[in-house]
Protein backbone atom coordinates (compact mmCIF):
# COMPACT_ATOMS: atom_id res chain seq x y z
CA UNK A 1 0.00 0.00 0.00
CA UNK A 2 1.14 3.55 -0.54
CA UNK A 3 0.10 6.46 1.46
CA UNK A 4 0.29 9.17 -0.72
CA UNK A 5 1.17 13.20 0.44
CA UNK A 6 -2.02 14.06 0.82
CA UNK A 7 -3.11 11.36 3.10
CA UNK A 8 -5.23 9.02 0.34
CA UNK A 9 -4.86 5.10 0.30
CA UNK A 10 -3.75 3.06 -3.20
CA UNK A 11 -4.24 -0.59 -3.10
CA UNK A 12 -2.47 -2.61 -6.22
CA UNK A 13 -4.78 -5.42 -7.83
CA UNK A 14 -1.95 -7.44 -8.09
CA UNK A 15 1.05 -7.86 -5.95
CA UNK A 16 4.22 -6.70 -8.07
CA UNK A 17 6.08 -9.82 -9.33
CA UNK A 18 9.09 -8.71 -8.98
CA UNK A 19 10.40 -9.21 -5.23
CA UNK A 20 13.94 -6.33 -6.63
CA UNK A 21 11.34 -3.87 -7.76
CA UNK A 22 12.74 -0.51 -6.14
CA UNK A 23 8.30 0.75 -6.31
CA UNK A 24 7.77 -2.23 -3.68
CA UNK A 25 10.52 -1.81 -0.92
CA UNK A 26 10.50 -0.13 2.44
CA UNK A 27 11.07 3.69 2.07
CA UNK A 28 10.02 6.93 3.45
CA UNK A 29 10.16 10.19 1.62
CA UNK A 30 7.96 13.05 2.51
CA UNK A 31 4.97 10.60 4.14
CA UNK A 32 5.53 8.06 1.00
CA UNK A 33 6.40 4.35 2.42
CA UNK A 34 5.98 1.09 1.01
CA UNK A 35 7.04 -2.23 1.95
CA UNK A 36 9.63 -5.37 0.33
CA UNK A 37 11.91 -8.16 0.99
CA UNK A 38 15.31 -7.60 0.18
CA UNK A 39 16.82 -6.06 -2.75
CA UNK A 40 20.20 -6.29 -4.89
CA UNK A 41 22.39 -3.12 -5.14
CA UNK A 42 22.59 -3.60 -8.67
CA UNK A 43 20.48 -0.68 -10.70
CA UNK A 44 19.67 -0.80 -14.09
CA UNK A 45 17.33 1.70 -16.46
CA UNK A 46 14.54 -1.20 -16.82
CA UNK A 47 14.69 -0.95 -12.86
CA UNK A 48 14.20 3.05 -13.19
CA UNK A 49 11.48 3.08 -16.04
CA UNK A 50 9.28 0.49 -14.17
CA UNK A 51 9.61 1.91 -11.06
CA UNK A 52 9.04 5.43 -12.19
CA UNK A 53 5.94 4.54 -13.73
CA UNK A 54 4.45 2.51 -10.90
CA UNK A 55 4.57 6.14 -8.62
CA UNK A 56 3.34 8.18 -11.54
CA UNK A 57 0.58 6.19 -11.55
CA UNK A 58 -0.28 5.57 -8.23
CA UNK A 59 0.75 9.15 -6.42
CA UNK A 60 0.63 11.27 -9.48
CA UNK A 61 3.69 12.69 -8.71
CA UNK A 62 5.68 14.04 -12.41
CA UNK A 63 8.78 12.83 -13.82
CA UNK A 64 11.77 14.99 -12.12
CA UNK A 65 9.83 14.48 -8.48
CA UNK A 66 9.87 10.92 -9.11
CA UNK A 67 13.20 10.46 -9.84
CA UNK A 68 14.39 12.69 -7.04
CA UNK A 69 12.11 10.24 -4.53
CA UNK A 70 14.40 6.97 -6.28
CA UNK A 71 17.57 8.75 -5.83
CA UNK A 72 16.99 9.71 -2.75
CA UNK A 73 16.45 6.46 -2.05
CA UNK A 74 19.57 5.11 -3.62
CA UNK A 75 21.59 7.88 -1.97
CA UNK A 76 20.53 6.29 1.30
CA UNK A 77 21.82 2.67 1.16
CA UNK A 78 24.90 3.72 -0.19
CA UNK A 79 24.24 3.39 -4.12
CA UNK A 80 25.72 6.31 -4.76
CA UNK A 81 26.58 5.30 -8.66
CA UNK A 82 23.12 4.07 -8.95
CA UNK A 83 21.75 7.44 -7.17
CA UNK A 84 23.36 9.11 -9.73
CA UNK A 85 21.96 7.41 -12.52
CA UNK A 86 18.75 8.82 -11.26
CA UNK A 87 19.59 11.63 -10.71
CA UNK A 88 20.97 12.65 -14.10
CA UNK A 89 17.83 12.02 -15.68
CA UNK A 90 16.46 15.25 -14.14
CA UNK A 91 16.54 18.37 -16.49
CA UNK A 92 17.89 20.97 -14.12
CA UNK A 93 17.98 23.53 -16.75
CA UNK A 94 15.19 23.55 -17.93
CA UNK A 95 13.60 23.38 -14.37
CA UNK A 96 15.84 26.37 -12.65
CA UNK A 97 13.37 29.29 -14.48
CA UNK A 98 10.72 27.48 -12.72
CA UNK A 99 11.85 26.52 -9.72
CA UNK A 100 13.24 30.82 -9.28
CA UNK A 101 9.86 31.77 -9.96
CA UNK A 102 8.01 29.37 -7.86
CA UNK A 103 10.14 30.69 -4.90
CA UNK A 104 9.64 34.53 -5.43
CA UNK A 105 6.41 34.27 -6.10
CA UNK A 106 5.05 32.01 -3.00
CA UNK A 107 7.95 33.91 -0.54
CA UNK A 108 5.77 36.71 -1.32
CA UNK A 109 2.92 36.10 -0.88
CA UNK A 110 3.32 33.85 2.10
CA UNK A 111 1.41 35.37 5.39
CA UNK A 112 3.55 35.13 8.23
CA UNK A 113 3.29 31.21 10.43
CA UNK A 114 1.17 30.39 7.10
CA UNK A 115 1.47 26.50 7.05
CA UNK A 116 0.08 26.05 3.73
CA UNK A 117 0.85 27.13 -0.25
CA UNK A 118 -1.46 30.19 -1.29
CA UNK A 119 -2.86 29.21 -4.48
CA UNK A 120 -0.77 30.33 -7.80
CA UNK A 121 -1.82 28.85 -10.63
CA UNK A 122 1.33 27.44 -13.19
CA UNK A 123 3.68 28.22 -10.24
CA UNK A 124 5.50 24.77 -9.00
CA UNK A 125 4.66 24.01 -4.98
CA UNK A 126 7.34 24.79 -2.19
CA UNK A 127 7.69 21.45 -1.08
CA UNK A 128 8.40 20.11 -5.14
CA UNK A 129 10.77 23.47 -5.06
CA UNK A 130 12.21 22.32 -1.90
CA UNK A 131 12.15 18.24 -3.31
CA UNK A 132 14.56 19.27 -6.60
CA UNK A 133 16.61 21.13 -4.37
CA UNK A 134 17.36 17.86 -2.45
CA UNK A 135 18.10 15.88 -5.55
CA UNK A 136 20.69 18.50 -6.41
CA UNK A 137 22.41 18.61 -3.35
CA UNK A 138 22.15 14.66 -2.90
CA UNK A 139 23.51 14.38 -6.54
CA UNK A 140 26.22 16.85 -5.36
CA UNK A 141 27.18 14.48 -2.83
CA UNK A 142 27.07 11.38 -4.84
CA UNK A 143 29.61 12.72 -7.34
CA UNK A 144 32.15 14.04 -4.26
CA UNK A 145 31.30 10.03 -2.99
CA UNK A 146 32.80 9.27 -5.85
CA UNK A 147 35.64 11.31 -6.08
CA UNK A 148 34.34 14.05 -9.03
CA UNK A 149 34.57 16.98 -6.58
CA UNK A 150 34.84 19.77 -9.40
CA UNK A 151 31.22 18.02 -10.74
CA UNK A 152 30.07 18.08 -6.99
CA UNK A 153 30.62 21.70 -6.61
CA UNK A 154 29.43 22.97 -9.86
CA UNK A 155 26.05 20.84 -8.90
CA UNK A 156 26.44 22.25 -5.36
CA UNK A 157 26.51 26.21 -6.68
CA UNK A 158 23.28 25.60 -8.98
CA UNK A 159 21.23 25.14 -5.54
CA UNK A 160 22.72 28.68 -4.30
CA UNK A 161 22.59 30.39 -7.72
CA UNK A 162 18.76 29.22 -8.04
CA UNK A 163 17.64 30.95 -4.18
CA UNK A 164 19.98 33.87 -4.48
CA UNK A 165 18.25 34.45 -7.93
CA UNK A 166 14.96 34.27 -6.42
CA UNK A 167 16.01 36.13 -3.43
CA UNK A 168 18.27 38.54 -3.86
CA UNK A 169 17.76 39.80 -0.06
CA UNK A 170 18.33 37.13 1.75
CA UNK A 171 15.84 34.56 3.08
CA UNK A 172 12.85 35.98 4.60
CA UNK A 173 11.80 34.51 8.11
CA UNK A 174 9.84 31.98 8.37
CA UNK A 175 9.93 30.32 5.24
CA UNK A 176 11.59 27.13 6.90
CA UNK A 177 8.55 26.38 9.14
CA UNK A 178 6.75 24.27 6.51
CA UNK A 179 9.28 23.35 3.82
CA UNK A 180 12.91 22.07 3.57
CA UNK A 181 13.92 24.76 0.87
CA UNK A 182 16.05 26.97 3.73
CA UNK A 183 17.45 23.79 5.09
CA UNK A 184 18.59 22.28 2.18
CA UNK A 185 20.24 25.99 1.00
CA UNK A 186 21.54 26.13 4.11
CA UNK A 187 23.42 22.23 3.42
CA UNK A 188 24.49 23.51 -0.01
CA UNK A 189 25.93 27.07 1.47
CA UNK A 190 28.17 24.68 3.48
CA UNK A 191 29.11 22.06 1.76
CA UNK A 192 29.70 24.12 -1.61
CA UNK A 193 33.13 26.13 -0.13
CA UNK A 194 34.37 22.48 1.04
CA UNK A 195 33.96 21.15 -2.17
CA UNK A 196 35.93 23.69 -3.89
CA UNK A 197 38.39 23.01 -1.69
CA UNK A 198 38.73 19.31 -1.91
CA UNK A 199 38.63 20.07 -5.95
CA UNK A 200 42.19 22.61 -5.36
CA UNK A 201 40.08 25.66 -6.20
CA UNK A 202 41.17 27.99 -3.08
CA UNK A 203 39.96 30.75 -4.94
CA UNK A 204 36.35 29.40 -5.88
CA UNK A 205 36.28 27.78 -2.21
CA UNK A 206 36.52 31.75 -0.73
CA UNK A 207 34.48 33.54 -2.99
CA UNK A 208 32.13 30.92 -1.96
CA UNK A 209 32.21 31.44 1.47
CA UNK A 210 32.21 35.05 0.96
CA UNK A 211 28.65 34.40 -0.54
CA UNK A 212 27.35 32.56 2.76
CA UNK A 213 28.03 35.59 4.55
CA UNK A 214 27.29 39.09 2.73
CA UNK A 215 23.10 38.51 3.08
CA UNK A 216 21.14 37.74 5.77
CA UNK A 217 20.45 33.70 4.76
CA UNK A 218 19.21 32.80 8.73
CA UNK A 219 22.36 31.05 9.83
CA UNK A 220 21.52 30.11 12.88
CA UNK A 221 24.47 31.64 15.41
CA UNK A 222 26.39 28.52 15.94
CA UNK A 223 26.48 27.31 11.82
CA UNK A 224 27.10 31.12 10.98
CA UNK A 225 30.24 31.36 13.65
CA UNK A 226 31.75 27.92 11.93
CA UNK A 227 31.38 29.50 8.38
CA UNK A 228 33.51 32.48 9.17
CA UNK A 229 35.91 30.77 11.01
CA UNK A 230 36.51 28.28 7.89
CA UNK A 231 36.72 31.21 5.80
CA UNK A 232 39.38 33.08 8.12
CA UNK A 233 41.28 29.74 7.83
CA UNK A 234 40.96 29.84 4.19
CA UNK A 235 42.44 33.29 4.40
CA UNK A 236 45.16 32.90 6.46
CA UNK A 237 46.65 29.71 5.12
CA UNK A 238 46.09 28.88 1.85
CA UNK A 239 48.26 31.32 0.20
CA UNK A 240 45.83 32.83 -2.12
CA UNK A 241 44.86 35.91 -2.30
CA UNK A 242 41.10 36.73 -3.42
CA UNK A 243 40.37 40.37 -3.84
CA UNK A 244 36.87 41.27 -2.60
CA UNK A 245 34.21 42.01 -5.20
CA UNK A 246 33.45 45.54 -6.38
CA UNK A 247 30.17 45.77 -5.10
CA UNK A 248 31.90 44.64 -1.32
CA UNK A 249 34.71 47.15 -2.16
CA UNK A 250 33.48 50.30 0.78
CA UNK A 251 36.18 52.81 1.46
CA UNK A 252 36.58 53.26 4.85
CA UNK A 253 39.15 52.66 7.73
CA UNK A 254 37.63 49.19 8.84
CA UNK A 255 37.82 47.64 4.63
CA UNK A 256 40.22 44.88 4.73
CA UNK A 257 42.91 45.72 1.94
CA UNK A 258 43.83 42.04 1.83
CA UNK A 259 42.99 38.48 2.80
CA UNK A 260 44.63 38.56 5.99
CA UNK A 261 43.18 41.50 7.47
CA UNK A 262 39.92 39.93 6.36
CA UNK A 263 40.37 37.39 8.65
CA UNK A 264 41.67 39.16 11.31
CA UNK A 265 38.42 40.79 10.85
CA UNK A 266 36.20 37.75 11.09
CA UNK A 267 38.56 36.31 13.47
CA UNK A 268 37.77 39.43 15.90
CA UNK A 269 33.95 39.54 15.62
CA UNK A 270 34.10 36.03 16.45
CA UNK A 271 36.16 36.38 19.51
CA UNK A 272 33.74 39.52 20.62
CA UNK A 273 31.12 36.95 19.84
CA UNK A 274 32.26 34.61 22.23
CA UNK A 275 32.57 37.32 24.80
CA UNK A 276 29.31 37.99 24.91
CA UNK A 277 28.23 34.17 25.16
CA UNK A 278 26.57 34.23 21.42
CA UNK A 279 28.74 31.19 20.65
CA UNK A 280 30.52 28.88 23.06
CA UNK A 281 33.95 29.18 23.79
CA UNK A 282 36.39 27.38 20.98
CA UNK A 283 40.48 27.41 21.49
CA UNK A 284 40.89 27.43 17.68
CA UNK A 285 39.56 30.95 16.88
CA UNK A 286 41.82 32.53 19.98
CA UNK A 287 44.88 30.24 18.40
CA UNK A 288 44.15 31.36 15.00
CA UNK A 289 43.78 34.96 16.08
CA UNK A 290 46.86 35.12 18.30
CA UNK A 291 48.66 33.64 14.58
CA UNK A 292 47.45 36.18 12.54
CA UNK A 293 47.87 39.14 15.10
CA UNK A 294 51.21 38.34 15.93
CA UNK A 295 52.34 38.45 12.10
CA UNK A 296 51.24 41.44 11.41
CA UNK A 297 52.86 42.75 14.50
CA UNK A 298 49.36 43.85 16.61
CA UNK A 299 50.70 42.70 19.82
CA UNK A 300 48.73 45.32 21.92
CA UNK A 301 45.56 44.89 19.83
CA UNK A 302 46.18 40.98 21.32
CA UNK A 303 46.41 41.77 24.46
CA UNK A 304 43.16 43.53 24.36
CA UNK A 305 41.39 40.81 23.33
CA UNK A 306 43.39 38.11 25.59
CA UNK A 307 42.12 40.86 28.24
CA UNK A 308 38.07 40.58 27.36
CA UNK A 309 38.36 36.66 27.43
CA UNK A 310 35.79 35.81 30.38
CA UNK A 311 37.64 34.34 33.45
CA UNK A 312 38.22 30.69 33.76
CA UNK A 313 38.71 29.68 30.47
CA UNK A 314 42.53 30.35 31.05
CA UNK A 315 43.47 29.64 34.58
CA UNK A 316 45.46 32.90 36.17
CA UNK A 317 49.18 32.05 35.53
CA UNK A 318 48.46 31.31 31.95
CA UNK A 319 46.46 34.34 31.42
CA UNK A 320 48.89 36.39 33.17
CA UNK A 321 51.70 34.89 31.21
CA UNK A 322 49.70 35.11 27.68
CA UNK A 323 49.32 38.31 28.58
CA UNK A 324 53.00 39.44 29.45
CA UNK A 325 54.34 37.82 26.28
CA UNK A 326 51.93 40.09 24.11
CA UNK A 327 53.21 43.37 26.07
CA UNK A 328 56.45 42.53 26.32
CA UNK A 329 56.58 42.03 22.22
CA UNK A 330 54.41 45.28 22.15
CA UNK A 331 57.79 46.87 23.92
CA UNK A 332 55.89 47.15 27.48
CA UNK A 333 58.49 45.18 29.21
CA UNK A 334 57.76 46.93 32.62
CA UNK A 335 53.93 45.78 32.10
CA UNK A 336 55.11 42.50 30.75
CA UNK A 337 57.24 42.32 34.15
CA UNK A 338 54.21 43.03 36.58
CA UNK A 339 52.24 40.23 35.07
CA UNK A 340 54.77 37.84 35.46
CA UNK A 341 55.43 38.99 39.25
CA UNK A 342 51.62 37.70 39.80
CA UNK A 343 51.91 34.32 38.09
CA UNK A 344 54.88 33.60 40.30
CA UNK A 345 53.91 35.18 43.66
CA UNK A 346 52.40 34.31 46.94
CA UNK A 347 48.98 34.35 44.87
CA UNK A 348 49.91 31.32 43.01
CA UNK A 349 51.70 29.69 46.25
CA UNK A 350 49.15 27.03 46.33
CA UNK A 351 49.34 25.86 42.42
CA UNK A 352 52.04 24.20 40.98
CA UNK A 353 54.80 26.59 40.26
CA UNK A 354 54.19 28.26 36.20
CA UNK A 355 57.78 27.02 34.78
CA UNK A 356 56.95 29.45 31.89
CA UNK A 357 56.37 32.37 33.65
CA UNK A 358 59.63 32.11 35.88
CA UNK A 359 62.10 31.25 32.79
CA UNK A 360 60.24 34.50 30.88
CA UNK A 361 60.66 36.85 34.31
CA UNK A 362 64.40 35.66 34.71
CA UNK A 363 64.74 37.02 30.67
CA UNK A 364 63.22 40.03 30.84
CA UNK A 365 64.81 40.62 34.20
CA UNK A 366 68.31 39.77 32.55
CA UNK A 367 68.00 42.84 30.16
CA UNK A 368 67.86 45.42 32.72
CA UNK A 369 70.17 45.75 35.74
CA UNK A 370 67.89 47.61 37.79
CA UNK A 371 66.42 44.56 37.77
CA UNK A 372 69.10 42.34 38.39
CA UNK A 373 68.46 41.38 41.79
CA UNK A 374 64.96 40.49 41.24
CA UNK A 375 66.64 38.70 38.22
CA UNK A 376 68.78 36.34 40.35
CA UNK A 377 66.01 35.13 42.55
CA UNK A 378 63.74 34.04 39.46
CA UNK A 379 67.08 32.33 38.01
CA UNK A 380 67.55 30.30 41.16
CA UNK A 381 63.41 29.62 41.07
CA UNK A 382 64.04 28.26 37.59
CA UNK A 383 67.42 25.79 38.56
CA UNK A 384 65.57 24.19 41.34
CA UNK A 385 62.53 23.74 39.29
CA UNK A 386 64.60 22.47 36.10
CA UNK A 387 66.04 20.23 38.46
CA UNK A 388 62.97 18.66 39.15
CA UNK A 389 60.62 18.68 36.31
CA UNK A 390 62.66 20.43 33.38
CA UNK A 391 66.06 19.26 32.97
CA UNK A 392 66.44 20.28 29.77
CA UNK A 393 66.49 24.42 31.05
CA UNK A 394 68.83 23.88 33.89
CA UNK A 395 71.38 25.51 30.89
CA UNK A 396 69.30 28.50 30.64
CA UNK A 397 68.70 28.96 34.16
CA UNK A 398 72.54 28.64 35.01
CA UNK A 399 72.84 31.12 31.88
CA UNK A 400 70.65 33.82 33.24
CA UNK A 401 71.74 33.34 36.72
CA UNK A 402 75.21 34.37 35.45
CA UNK A 403 74.06 37.29 33.26
CA UNK A 404 71.87 38.67 36.43
CA UNK A 405 74.97 38.36 37.99
CA UNK A 406 77.07 40.41 35.93
CA UNK A 407 74.23 43.30 35.74
CA UNK A 408 74.52 43.33 40.01
CA UNK A 409 77.84 43.70 40.01
CA UNK A 410 78.00 46.66 37.19
CA UNK A 411 75.19 48.82 39.48
CA UNK A 412 76.74 47.41 42.89
CA UNK A 413 77.74 49.93 45.14
CA UNK A 414 80.44 47.90 47.48
CA UNK A 415 83.80 46.77 45.98
CA UNK A 416 83.59 43.61 48.29
CA UNK A 417 79.57 43.00 46.65
CA UNK A 418 81.24 43.74 42.95
CA UNK A 419 83.71 40.87 43.35
CA UNK A 420 81.72 38.44 44.41
CA UNK A 421 78.67 39.18 42.04
CA UNK A 422 81.77 38.96 39.29
CA UNK A 423 83.23 35.85 40.36
CA UNK A 424 79.81 34.32 40.81
CA UNK A 425 78.76 35.16 36.73
CA UNK A 426 81.94 33.29 35.81
CA UNK A 427 81.15 30.20 37.54
CA UNK A 428 77.28 30.49 36.45
CA UNK A 429 78.10 31.31 32.99
CA UNK A 430 80.75 28.45 33.02
CA UNK A 431 78.58 25.92 34.18
CA UNK A 432 75.74 27.18 31.61
CA UNK A 433 78.79 26.56 28.48
CA UNK A 434 79.37 22.76 30.20
CA UNK A 435 75.68 21.87 30.55
CA UNK A 436 74.38 23.16 26.93
CA UNK A 437 74.60 21.36 23.79
CA UNK A 438 76.08 22.97 20.36
CA UNK A 439 77.37 25.40 22.11
CA UNK A 440 74.38 27.78 22.64
CA UNK A 441 76.06 31.55 20.68
CA UNK A 442 74.27 33.34 23.60
CA UNK A 443 76.33 31.62 26.52
CA UNK A 444 79.26 32.13 24.56
CA UNK A 445 78.72 35.47 23.62
CA UNK A 446 77.74 36.17 27.71
CA UNK A 447 80.46 34.53 28.68
CA UNK A 448 83.00 36.27 26.82
CA UNK A 449 81.52 39.38 27.27
CA UNK A 450 81.56 38.83 30.98
CA UNK A 451 85.49 38.23 30.80
CA UNK A 452 86.24 41.32 28.49
CA UNK A 453 84.25 43.57 31.33
CA UNK A 454 86.26 42.04 33.86
CA UNK A 455 89.36 42.54 31.96
CA UNK A 456 90.20 38.92 31.84
CA UNK A 457 92.08 38.88 28.57
CA UNK A 458 93.64 35.49 28.91
CA UNK A 459 90.19 33.96 29.65
CA UNK A 460 88.42 35.41 26.53
CA UNK A 461 91.00 34.18 24.14
CA UNK A 462 90.36 30.34 25.47
CA UNK A 463 86.64 30.95 24.69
Amino acid sequence: MLCACSGEQFKFEEAPQSPESLATRDFSASGLSSRTGDWESKFDETQVEDVESTLKEALSLNYEEARALLGRLEYQRGNFAAALQVFEGIDITALAPRMIRAIAERTKQRKPRSKVDNVLPNVMSMHSVSLLLEAILLKSKSLEELGRYTEAAKECRIIVDTVESALPNGMPEGIGEDCKLQEMFHKALELLPYLWIKAGFLDEAVTAYRRALVKPWNLEPRRLACVQKDLATTLLYSGVEVNLPSQLQVKGLTTPMSGTEEAILLLLILSGKMALQEIDWDPEIMDHLTFSLSITGMFKSLADNVEKVLPGVYDRAERWYFLALCYSAAGHNEVALNLLRKACGSSEAKHRPHFPSFLFGTKLCSLHPNHAREGIKFSQEVIDLARHQNEHFLGQGQKFLGICHGAAARISVLDSERIIFQRESLNFLHDAAALTVNNDPEVIFSLGLENAIQRNLMQLMTI
